[in-house]
């Protein structure tokens, strides 16, 4: 899609990477970008219109669609991570926590403005995953279901949408340079650099998007030997040394 002139919803707007998406959106002369957060007074960029919204909440989300009919561009950003191995005593806890963000969050989203998109023309919608939509980080693998399941979504909407003219997006990156991040030691990526690579990739009109340097090589492997990423989570775990590669 053609991202100058476009009217955007950014999720998890305030800072970090949904920051750095409004921030891209802009220089490429976008018409408007909403940008919703929980809180929309940490949203101080006049150069967006702030909006109140938690994608856990079905409310904020049918407030949004009345406040935003304009939207050819959904970008599902908003997420959190609890950081939480799958047999740690709170996993159920952070699972559902975590689920209600960054699956049914997105899904609900999706279906929510879909039918906005289209009534625009068409347009598209990019659902930011991760490299751990293929492989299991164990230190870290209640966030890595969500992630396989966010693919999944992703992948199905494509496939509802494709005759609405809406192109659905999946972004994968490895660590990103962000709060989220802030406890990894490992090499992490510009969030500004994610943003770039998702909007060359919206205007191309591709269906993935490898936004790192980790997301090329953790899917080269994927497509060459799906084994490499099994044995790397059991290396990873044997190791004993969460956020370090």
């Amino acid at each position: 899609m053609d991202i100058k002139g476009c009217t955007a919803l950014v999720t998890g707007a305030n800072r970090g990477l949904g920051k750095a998406y409004a921030d891209a959106l802009i220089a490429r002369g976008a018409a408007k970008v909403y940008a919703g957060a929980r809180d929309p007074s940490t949203i101080t960029d006049h150069r967006v219109t702030s909006l109140q919204l938690d994608v856990t909440s079905p409310e904020h989300i049918t407030a949004a669609v009345a406040a935003c009919p304009d939207v050819n561009l959904l970008i599902n950003n908003a997420g959190t991570m609890l950081a939480t191995p799958i047999l740690d005593p709170q996993a159920e806890t952070a699972l559902r926590t975590e689920l209600e963000v960054n699956v049914f969050g997105m899904l609900r989203m999706a279906q929510a403005f879909a039918p906005v998109i289209a009534q625009n023309g068409g347009g598209a919608i990019a659902n930011m995953l991760s490299v751990v939509s293929w492989y299991v980080y164990p230190f870290n693998a209640t966030y890595c279901a969500t992630k396989f399941a966010g693919l999944a979504i992703t992948n199905a909407l494509r496939v509802q949408l494709k005759a609405q003219n809406i192109d659905v997006v999946g972004v994968y990156a490895g660590f990103i340079d962000t709060a989220m991040a802030a406890a990894v030691e490992a090499e992490k990526t510009p969030p500004s650099q994610v943003a770039e690579r998702t909007l060359d990739g919206l205007a191309s009109r591709i269906d993935h998007v490898y936004a790192d340097q980790a997301a090329e090589d953790l899917w080269a492997m994927v497509r060459d030997d799906p084994s490499q990423l099994e044995a790397m989570s059991q290396a990873l775990w044997d190791a004993g040394s969460p956020w370090t590669f």
